[in-house]
């Protein structure tokens, strides 16, 4: 049976969409290089990646204004 050692998974980099492997020897996976985490990690801390929130613009009051 052959054992030699099969090619890292390769997976597409979330920052430069280019080739990145997946693998213990890429310390900087999911990310194809250190440029590329430090990148992503700047938009996180930055607050470049948000989700929507559906609170009401705060010059406007919460729940039901009926109630107010």
């Amino acid at each position: 049976m052959d054992r030699s050692p099969s090619p890292p998974k390769m997976v597409v980099c979330p920052t430069c969409h280019g080739p990145s492997p997946y693998s213990p020897d890429n310390r900087f996976r999911p990310f194809c290089s250190e440029r590329c985490k430090n990148v992503d990690l700047g938009a996180w801390a930055s607050e470049g990646f948000r989700m929507p929130a559906d609170a009401p613009p705060d010059d406007q009051v919460y729940g039901d204004a009926k109630l107010q």
